[in-house]
């Protein structure tokens, strides 16, 4: 049994306003697996109060930039040294699948390595050449920290938020307050673990699991002076409007209902086999998941059947054991909110190809949903419009390219989406014309070196690179 009773505050593990201990229950089977302290207004008040001072105190926003990076590289190799027992915590919490915990475990270096090197590279102070020669002034430009910044995360992948979000602002010289899901209390006190042994000054740095109604005081604080939000699309708006009626900095990084769009010249077998990894990653519950196959029509009924040999073979079971491929949703709920849209897609005249809202065999006792392929989809239904974040793929057809970029448009989300063709340059031509903040050709990777983020309702603002540091920083101007 893991247990958390204290929080981590300033860099400090202290009482908790409640004592009482949320018991933390695996999805595979409901038992409980740890338990841990939950802030409450008390502890964020604390929080923001330690974190307002380290700002004002100008140590640790001052120093120079390479003595930031310096301690964030030391956070970065502490982590690599216990990706095994971070992806333990994971699959335990979240039910996410061993592969998928341990596969995420490099990523996650590559992906704080890219905001570092940018920080290294960073315009951290210029002074610009006058456009008049005969100027009489010049202008130095600063890139300074905001100053305490709310940094709000979602359970389905913690370590990954955590890391877009706390690396550059921190780097940056802001104070930090990381607000994680409950479900996550126990990643994520082992992440507050780390970072207690890495030497931020006091202050900086706190980590506090805790449910939405705090979440909401945190975000709505006076003392925060930017947010920086992953999650559903509906919270995200709720935070724009508290952001614009605070003038609050802000950044959002969305839900998704992400196309994948496989052009007739496409080897369906190399698309197929993408797509496992694609839009099946995490069990489904993944924002960036490619959930909407567009298929041409000449090539149809080739590619539902490959879905469907696909879907047939993946193992759903234990996270723990290797062979598993799909484990449990995260809580009952989600488990009932994704077999109520298989049930959906059914009353809406969809064809189940395999898959269907019964609970796989001998699973009953955990969060499990059968992963599901649907066929004859059109794309106005609402199981190819809402974001549904389980194991559940729509396959569209399409009449020709401009169809299938009309189709992968076609959506209030622009997050993520894919393109497969035998011709990487025709693919790419593709890729320019559909509307997400990130594209992937024949299965490439996500990069950590471009910025990520979404179009339209998908959020507002980028991550990663130098563009995701840049986000954690005002512009000043000095004119000599």
């Amino acid at each position: 049994m893991i247990t958390y009773d204290r929080l981590f505050i300033g860099g400090s593990w202290v009482e908790p306003s409640d004592t009482r201990l949320l018991d933390i229950a695996s999805p595979h089977d409901r038992s409980v697996v740890g338990r841990a302290a939950q802030a409450r207004p008390a502890d964020i008040d604390r929080a923001l109060a330690v974190a307002r001072a380290s700002f004002e105190a100008d140590g640790w926003r001052l120093a120079p930039p390479a003595e930031r990076i310096e301690v964030l590289r030391r956070f970065n190799a502490l982590r690599e040294e216990n990706a095994e027992g971070i992806a333990h915590l994971i699959s335990l919490e979240n039910g996410s699948a061993g592969w998928f915990t341990r596969a995420g475990q490099p990523g996650l270096t590559r992906q704080a390595n890219a905001c570092l090197k940018a920080a290294e590279e960073f315009g951290w102070e210029e002074t610009l050449v006058p456009s008049d020669p005969a100027s009489p002034v010049r202008s130095v430009v600063r890139r300074e920290a905001i100053g305490v910044v709310a940094a709000v995360i979602p359970w389905n992948s913690p370590f990954s938020s955590a890391t877009s979000k706390i690396i550059p602002a921190l780097v940056a010289g802001n104070s930090v307050v990381l607000k994680v899901s409950p479900e996550n209390s126990l990643s994520m006190g082992f992440l507050a673990e780390l970072l207690d042994r890495v030497g931020l000054p006091e202050g900086v740095i706190s980590v506090l699991p805790a449910d939405r109604e705090t979440s909401e005081y945190l975000v709505s604080h006076k003392e925060v002076d930017k947010i920086a939000f992953t999650g559903s699309t509906r919270a995200g708006r709720r935070i724009a409007s508290i952001a614009g009626e605070q003038l609050k900095r802000v950044s959002l990084e969305l839900g998704g209902k992400s196309a994948a769009i496989i052009l007739p010249d496409a080897d369906i077998e190399k698309a197929v086999a993408g797509v496992k990894f694609g839009s099946l990653l995490n069990n489904g519950e993944s924002c960036i998941a490619q959930t909407r196959i567009l298929a041409p029509r000449g090539r149809y009924e080739e590619v539902v059947a490959a879905l469907k040999e696909l879907v047939d073979s993946l193992k759903v079971g234990d996270p723990r054991d290797p062979d598993t491929f799909i484990g449990p949703m995260i809580r009952p709920d989600q488990q009932e909110r994704v077999r109520d849209y298989i049930r959906l897609g059914i009353e809406e005249g969809a064809r189940l190809v395999v898959g269907g809202p019964r609970i796989p065999e001998g699973l009953e006792k955990g969060n499990y949903v059968t992963p599901t392929v649907f066929a004859d989809v059109d794309n106005s239904m609402r199981i190819a419009q809402e974001e549904i974040f389980g194991p559940v793929l729509v396959v569209i057809a399409y009449d020709d390219e401009d169809d299938a970029v009309r189709i992968a448009n076609d959506s209030e989300y622009g997050l993520s989406g894919g393109v497969w063709s035998s011709d990487e340059e025709h693919a790419l031509a593709v890729a320019r014309r559909v509307r997400t903040g990130t594209v992937t050709v024949n299965g490439a990777s996500v990069g950590f070196d471009g910025p990520f983020g979404g179009f339209k309702a998908s959020g507002i603002g980028r991550e990663y690179g130098a563009v995701g540091l840049g986000a954690y920083t005002e512009y000043k101007t000095i004119t000599v």
